[in-house]
Formats: C-alpha cells, sequence, structure tokens
C-alpha cells in the first residue's frame, strides 16, 4: 500500500486549502514512537540514580563494615588486655556465687580452684559482652544503611533533576514540538551547561524547519500559478471543435500529468501546513469525520468492488476538522486503492478509549512485509513501486496521516495482516 495521492480533480470539485493559522504555541504533541501511555520507571531498571544511590549506600555499607570491625577488634584487645585478676586467695574460703552467667559453686573452695573458675568466668562474661556488642552494632549499621540509601535516593534525585528536565524537553522535541526550552536555573555548573546547550541546538533546528516549511508553502504557492494556466490553456484548447485527433490526444496527456502536478503541489503545501501547529482547536467528532471520508470514496469502491464496513460511534476530540477529515480520506482512499480484485473489503472504525480517540482503517489487500511499514511513511515512497510508476497517487498520503497526527499531539501505526492488507490504527488525544 502506498500514500494516497492530494485532493483532484476526479471525483469531486478540487477545493484549495485554507491559509495557514497564525502561530501559537500548542499543547505538546506525544512523541510518534511512544503509542502508549507515559512510560513507567521500573525500579530494576539500572538508571544513574538507581546507580548513584547504590554507589552512596554501598560506599556507607563498607565504610561502616569497616568500622565496625576496628571497634570489635578495640574492645576484644582491651577486654584481654584487662584479664588479669586483680586479687588472689591465701587459703581456702568459702564461697556463694549470685551471677546467673558463671558455673554456680558453693561451700569450701580452694584459692587453685576459684582462681581457674574466676578466669573461666572472665572468658564467658568477655564473649558475652563481645557477643551483644557486636549483634548491636550491626543493628545499628543496619539501620544506618537504609537511612543511607535513603537519604541517598533523595539527594541523586535532587542532584540529577535538571536531566529530567532535560529528558523531558527532548520527548516534546521529539514530537515535533521545536519550539519547547528547557531555560534551565541555577548555578553555572555542568548540568546548566548541557541545558544551555540543549537549548542553543534547538534554536538553530527551529530555524532551519521553519525556513524549510517556509520555502515548500512558498514555492507550491508559486507553482499553482502556472499550473492553472497551463490547464485552463489545455481545457481551451481540447474546447476546440476543429482539433485534430493528434492534438485532443496530446491535449488529454498533457492535462493528465499538469492535474498530477497540481495535485503534487496541493499535497505539498498540505504536508507544509500539517507540521505545523495547531492554534483553533475545536471539538470534532471523529465518527462524522470518517463518514465523510467513506462517502467521498463510495463511488470508487463500488467500481473497484469493494465492500465499505465499519461501526462509528460518536467520538469527540479537539483539533482541526478540514485536517482530520483528509486523514481519514487518505487512508480510506488507499485502502480501497489497494485492494484484491475480487470480494474486497474496508473496515472504517471508531472507537472512544480513555484518554483517546481511536480511528481504525483496515482492508484486504497484498501481503506487506513488516520491514516495509516505517518506509511507507516517508514523502514519495511507495511499496515495490517507483515513484512515478503508479497512477494511484503522488507519494504524499501516509505522510500526511502521520504529519497531522502528530500536529494533533497523536500517532499513527500499522501493522499487516497476516492474510494480506493493512491495519491503520490513528490516535488522537481527547
Amino acid at each position: 500500500m502506498s500514500s494516497p495521492s492530494s485532493p483532484g480533480r476526479s471525483g469531486d470539485s478540487r477545493t484549495p486549502p485554507p491559509p495557514p493559522p497564525p502561530r501559537v504555541p500548542p499543547a505538546p504533541p506525544r512523541p510518534s514512537w511512544d503509542p502508549g501511555e507515559p512510560e513507567q520507571v521500573s525500579w530494576l531498571r539500572p538508571t544513574i540514580r538507581i546507580r548513584l544511590t547504590l554507589l552512596f549506600g554501598g560506599m556507607f555499607l563498607t565504610a561502616g563494615v569497616i568500622l565496625l570491625t576496628i571497634i570489635y577488634l578495640v574492645a576484644a584487645q582491651a577486654l584481654n588486655a584487662g584479664n588479669a585478676m586483680p586479687f588472689q586467695l591465701q587459703s581456702d574460703t568459702t564461697v556463694t556465687i549470685t551471677s546467673d552467667v558463671c558455673p554456680n559453686i558453693s561451700g569450701s573452695v580452694s584459692s587453685e580452684n576459684f582462681q581457674e573458675w574466676t578466669e573461666r568466668c572472665a572468658d564467658t562474661q568477655r564473649a558475652i559482652a563481645l557477643d551483644k556488642l557486636l549483634r548491636r552494632s550491626l543493628l545499628a549499621l543496619l539501620g544506618m544503611t537504609v537511612a543511607a540509601f535513603a537519604f541517598g535516593y533523595v539527594m541523586a534525585g535532587r542532584v540529577l533533576s535538571p536531566l529530567g528536565r532535560i529528558t523531558r524537553t527532548a520527548r516534546r522535541v521529539a514530537g515535533s514540538d521545536l519550539h519547547r526550552r528547557i531555560e534551565l536555573d541555577g548555578p553555572d555548573d555542568e548540568l546548566k551547561e548541557l541545558a544551555d546547550t540543549f537549548d542553543e541546538m534547538l534554536d538553530r533546528l527551529d530555524r532551519a524547519f521553519t525556513a524549510q516549511q517556509r520555502f515548500v508553502a512558498n514555492a507550491s504557492h508559486e507553482l499553482r500559478t502556472p499550473l492553472a494556466i497551463n490547464r485552463t490553456l489545455l481545457e481551451v484548447q481540447l474546447s476546440d471543435p476543429e482539433a485534430s485527433p493528434e492534438v485532443v490526444q496530446l491535449g488529454k496527456t498533457l492535462l493528465a500529468t499538469n492535474e498530477r502536478s497540481e495535485q503534487l503541489v496541493e499535497g505539498l503545501l498540505l504536508l507544509a501546513r500539517s507540521e505545523k501547529e495547531l492554534v483553533d482547536r475545536k471539538p470534532v467528532d471523529l465518527s462524522e469525520v470518517a463518514a465523510r471520508a467513506v462517502e467521498q470514496v463510495r463511488g470508487e469502491a463500488g467500481s473497484r468492488g469493494v465492500e465499505l464496513r465499519g461501526v462509528r460511534p460518536p467520538v469527540y476530540v479537539h483539533g482541526n476538522g478540514v485536517l482530520l477529515e483528509r486523514v481519514a480520506l487518505n487512508l480510506v482512499q488507499n485502502a480501497v486503492r489497494y485492494n484484491i480484485p475480487d470480494n474486497g473489503w474496508v473496515r472504517v472504525d471508531t472507537e472512544a478509549r480513555p484518554g483517546h480517540a481511536l480511528l481504525v482503517v483496515e482492508n484486504t489487500g497484498p501481503v506487506v512485509p513488516a520491514y516495509e511499514i516505517d518506509n511507507m511513511f516517508e514523502p514519495f515512497r511507495r511499496l515495490r513501486t517507483e515513484r512515478t510508476g503508479s497512477d494511484k497517487g503522488v507519494g504524499l498520503g501516509l505522510s500526511i496521516v502521520r504529519s497531522v497526527a502528530r500536529a494533533h499531539g497523536g500517532y499513527v501505526v500499522a501493522e499487516p495482516r497476516e492474510s494480506g492488507g493493512l491495519v491503520m490504527r490513528v490516535v488522537i488525544p481527547v
């Protein structure tokens, strides 16, 4: 399937596109490479913030383990150094033990036995003291480590918050919104230097894209006048009853070529306009837009033996009705023109989803390789055909569809059907 032609003289009356509206910053469009909900950051994803948190917490944990080991060794050495008994029994005596830690002895005890019992009791008490010191120190270290990881995560987030701002701006820019700027405040550090450099790059890109769009629009406008004059002269010549058959045939050929050039110019104008910002946003019923597109191609579908189907409940979005109708018309024309010869069908549906509306155009047709999908949205690209080898369009239809969807903050996704044909889904935020 390739892009359908831009509005021409065949089928219905040709209406020149309205002049481009003044430029006012619109709502930021959604990037075309992110066809879904905002990306959810996984805790398992090795982001810089997670890595800095692990680095800070790991350094604290290592330092705590080293400090705890030193304290434990120093305490053990101090207890061992004080192991000598400060007394000595000179004769037997009667002893009553009141401690629950040391083994119990009672009655008359000799000095040698009492000295041996005292040493064992001191060793037991020293071991118990070191064990309590180790357990409590480990618990304190564990609590401080958790606090260090939490504090490190918060501080890493504060340090890296400018990078998040840069990333969000880059995502909006990827959605063709080149008027966004970071404008980072704060100290003149490496992050501010990066943000300022990014803003300067966006300024240059914005000027380049604006100049390119202005050139395409101006050139297309300048080409419309001579093409209109050529068409008028050819039609006058063809209306001459005395014209020879050779002249009539040549005039028809030149008229068809001129008509194709007009379609190309109008397609370029519409493409340049659709890539600009949307200012005049009004409630638009997507089902009504789809129904109008279906009615415009119903005659062509009947001549080709293609059945038109679909369920289109009312779905309202905020956007430009003319551009959205061009999206539906391009997709439906494509689906009709690139279909199978017998028993072909095209299904056009609208659907309301949470936060966005959906326009789905599905058709039978030739099998489309998945690797060809991206090429179909490029200007003047067709599926396995040369740019000038088809009379079905000028190769701008799907490029216009993608540009209009992006201008509305949405995106378009194409999926090949296993039995042949495509499923085109256009998502527009409500």
